[in-house]
């Protein structure tokens, strides 16, 4: 099945005057002008483009929360997938685009719906707290549920991000998620829980992944995270090649750039990949994030580079640079390649929680590149918890 999409930084990314600085693209606000422009643009595909060439071998996904850049691209037949983070959900819901100021509303009336219940089925009780909680979960999976209706792949929600080092409320959290999924009658198959790839994001997606929740997961920056995911059956994981070719230019003081195969975040994505095809494990590497490697004007390095990796999940600006080149593109990952280059098993097939630790403290960018981007995807969350909590008081207030 092609597919793949994650909620919670995809509404963040709709807002504006916010700045992701994970983002290899600056996120541009929603506005009636572009949203305009959008709908009435449909990229065109040259015969045999870069992007119909990649479709061929990589399941692809867009990385975007504008619901009109996800169907534009969706018509091109390349994409089949979308994901979303804390960015984009946050975006969405503080664009003031009347599309999504309708699901901001319906998300803080069902929170507090739900809380005033006395069958509440989704609220942990009827605090202020608990609502605006609820009411974010609830917006999140409004964007998901819209998007499902446009891709006929994953769509990706994002678990809160505070709680990346709480295993027992992340899996409560996530089949909160779930359930109001199933509620509005999107089949769970399609959705993909996203968590932060720590040891207790792993552990939680475990348990998940055991009662038929697929998980997603992200801010993965170190082999020994794409390791302990495939031991612990997850679904899919999402390095980020990019941010990890941005760590190694910061720590050795490079200013010029480095061929695509001799790019740290590549070099990690193929060391993944070509494992998890060696020891037959099923989870999907769907690389996202991507740094021109040679510098300016070299935007497609590391995506040209993974060719032929499982799945990608592309922004629309780097889809169109696809769309509008048609030089040959050979696949540069392939399964059998793979098995014959993958490392031998870590952790006897199952690493602990020790090992697992030292390994992760060991790789200097996979510990700080994971901090820092948990750290910014809370930053995210609490600037949409500031806008549904303002919402949630109001709402107290005409009732």
């Amino acid at each position: 099945m092609r597919s793949s999409t994650a909620l919670p930084l995809l509404l963040l990314r709709l807002l504006p005057n916010l700045t992701n600085a994970f983002s290899p693209t600056t996120p541009v606000a929603l506005t009636a002008r572009t949203t305009a422009a959008a709908a009435t643009t449909t990229p065109s595909l040259k015969m045999s483009s870069q992007l119909e060439q990649l479709a061929s071998m990589t399941t692809l996904s867009i990385d975007s929360g504008d619901l009109t850049v996800i169907e534009k691209y969706a018509k091109t037949g390349c994409i089949t997938d979308a994901t979303t983070n804390p960015l984009f959900v946050s975006q969405a819901g503080l664009s003031g685009d009347p599309v999504y100021a309708k699901m901001v509303d319906d998300a803080v009336s069902f929170a507090a719906d739900d809380a005033s219940s006395a069958a509440s089925s989704f609220a942990d009780d009827g605090s202020e707290s608990s609502i605006v909680s609820l009411a974010i979960d609830r917006l999140a999976v409004n964007l998901g549920a819209a998007i499902s209706k446009i891709v006929p792949g994953y769509i990706s929600t994002e678990v809160d991000p505070r709680l990346s080092f709480d295993t027992a409320a992340t899996v409560e959290r996530a089949r909160r998620i779930i359930k109001m999924y199933d509620s509005i009658d999107v089949p769970r198959d399609r959705v993909l829980v996203k968590i932060a790839a720590t040891w207790e994001g792993i552990l939680a997606a475990e348990i998940l992944q055991k009662e038929g929740v697929r998980c997603n997961l992200t801010l993965i920056f170190s082999f020994v995270q794409a390791v302990a995911c495939a031991q612990r059956g997850v679904t899919l994981i999402s390095p980020f090649p990019g941010r990890i070719l941005d760590w190694f230019k910061l720590k050795e003081g490079r200013t010029e750039g480095v061929s695509p195969e001799d790019d740290e975040g590549v070099v990690c994505v193929k060391k993944m990949y070509c494992y998890y095809k060696r020891h037959n494990h099923d989870t999907i590497c769907m690389p996202a994030s991507w740094r021109p490697s040679r510098g300016a004007g070299f935007d497609l390095d590391e995506i040209r580079a993974l060719a032929g990796v499982d799945r990608m999940t592309i922004p629309a600006p780097l889809l169109q640079q696809l769309a509008d080149c048609d030089d040959p593109l050979p696949r540069q990952l392939d399964v059998d390649a793979a098995k014959a280059e993958g490392v031998e098993e870590v952790g006897g097939g199952m690493m602990d929680e020790k090992e697992f630790r030292y390994l992760l403290n060991m790789d200097g960018c996979g510990t700080d590149k994971m901090a820092e981007g948990i750290r910014a995807f809370i930053g995210e969350t609490e600037k949409l918890e500031g806008v549904i909590l303002d919402k949630v008081r109001a709402l107290s207030k005409v009732a």
